[in-house]
This record gives structure tokens, C-alpha cells and sequence, in this order.
């Protein structure tokens, strides 16, 4: 884990406690405590981004709801023995098709909306992998996020064509998207390095689906 996001780590941290502390604390010595500790957090976040630590904590104070770690989700699908991969838009690498769960859908619903939205195809989850922390896997984000990956079976046209597209249409949210056996994997993005091979593995039988971390050290 870089500085960076051990920074990150530490100030998302030290936001949680305060926003619990402000959400539904009665004593005003410490409603005061942890105003500081909020403010604490946004000098951190401040000091990593170059932005005005004011800006940081009126953000952090109008979204005392976020308590708990977010929730996202990833897809496997596979064509044979090929995997599905897209290409991201902003380190230009390779990954899982994945994002964030919106309110009012199951983790599920997550997974195939974002399975047509980042590839372009339509599929129905079918099995659920596994559950990875973000902290543990390497995924580059500000805050705590759990991730579903879900394997999703497509009957979809593009599922018979192997390896990269010219587009996945001007809608999509990924740059390209392909399938990839195991031996001839694209130059992947942070974290994905570690979960796709663990994916295959899962694939022959040598991970038990479904995974979950079981404690704060290094994953499978």
C-alpha cells in the first residue's frame, strides 16, 4: 500500500468515528471531540490533494450518513476458458467489469447493470465469488468499499467474439472490452492484478466460492 493510500486510510478512518460521534452523540464535550477529529480528517485528505481542508470538512459534515464501508461489485464472465476484461478510462489497463451498487438494487442487479453499462452485454448472475476488501486487495479508493464479485452468465452475440472490440459503443463507460485466456492476460489495473488470477483459480477449483477475507493480513 502506498503513502497515499495509507493517508487515505487513516483520514477515511478517523471520518467514520467522528460522523458516528456527531450522528449520535448526546454529550457536548464530546460533540466537540469529535468536530476535531472531523476536521483532523479533512487536514489529512487536505494535505494529500492540495485542496482547502474548510472545503474537505463542510464535505465530510454534510454526509454524516456514511458510517459504514460502500458497497460495490465485480463480474466474471466467462466465454470457454476466457475471461472478460475492459478496459478502463482512466489508467487506460485492463479490469474486471465492476462500480458502486445504487440505492433501491441488490447486489445482484448491481452486477448486471454494470455488466451492460461498462461491456455492453446483457447476462444474469448466476453465483456469487466472493466478497473483497478494498484494503486488502489493493483497490485504489478514498474510502472503505466492499466489492461482490458475481459470476454472470451472457447468451449475448458479443460473447462469441474473443479478444479485444473496436468499441463498446458510445455509451459505455469502458474504452474497450475483450476476453482473455488466463496465459495472455492484458497489463492489468491496481488490485485487478491480484483478483483476476485468483478468479481463474476459482474457475479450476483451487478457490472455494465463495471467498472472504477472514482477517487483516494478505489475501489468497
Amino acid at each position: 500500500m502506498s503513502t497515499t493510500e495509507q493517508l487515505y486510510q487513516i483520514a477515511d478512518e478517523l471520518r467514520a468515528v467522528a460522523a458516528m460521534g456527531l450522528r449520535f452523540g448526546t454529550n457536548g464535550y464530546d460533540t466537540e471531540r469529535y468536530e476535531h477529529v472531523m476536521r483532523a480528517s479533512a487536514r489529512l485528505v487536505a494535505a494529500v490533494e492540495s485542496r482547502s481542508p474548510d472545503e474537505i470538512y463542510t464535505q465530510f459534515h454534510d454526509d454524516l450518513l456514511h458510517l459504514s464501508p460502500l458497497a460495490g461489485v465485480e463480474i466474471a464472465v466467462f466465454h470457454a476458458s476466457r475471461l472478460l476484461l475492459v478496459q478502463r478510462r482512466d489508467d487506460k489497463l485492463w479490469a474486471l467489469p465492476g462500480g458502486l451498487c445504487e440505492v433501491g438494487e441488490t447486489l445482484a442487479q448491481a452486477a448486471e447493470r454494470e455488466l451492460e453499462e461498462e461491456a455492453g452485454i446483457r447476462g444474469r448472475a448466476t453465483q456469487l465469488l466472493g466478497v473483497f476488501d478494498s484494503r486488502l486487495w489493493q483497490t485504489r479508493t478514498k474510502v472503505h468499499l466492499y466489492s461482490a464479485m458475481f459470476l454472470v452468465e451472457s447468451e449475448d452475440q458479443p460473447m462469441a467474439r474473443v479478444g479485444p472490440r473496436n468499441s463498446t459503443g458510445p455509451k459505455s463507460e469502458s474504452l474497450d472490452a475483450g476476453f482473455f485466456e488466463e496465459n495472455t492476460l492484458p497489463e492489468l489495473s491496481q488490485g485487478h492484478h491480484l483478483r483476476v488470477p485468483v478468479v481463474f483459480k476459482m474457475r479450476r477449483g483451487e478457490i472455494e466460492a465463495p471467498y472472504f477475507d477472514k482477517e487483516s493480513g494478505n489475501p489468497v
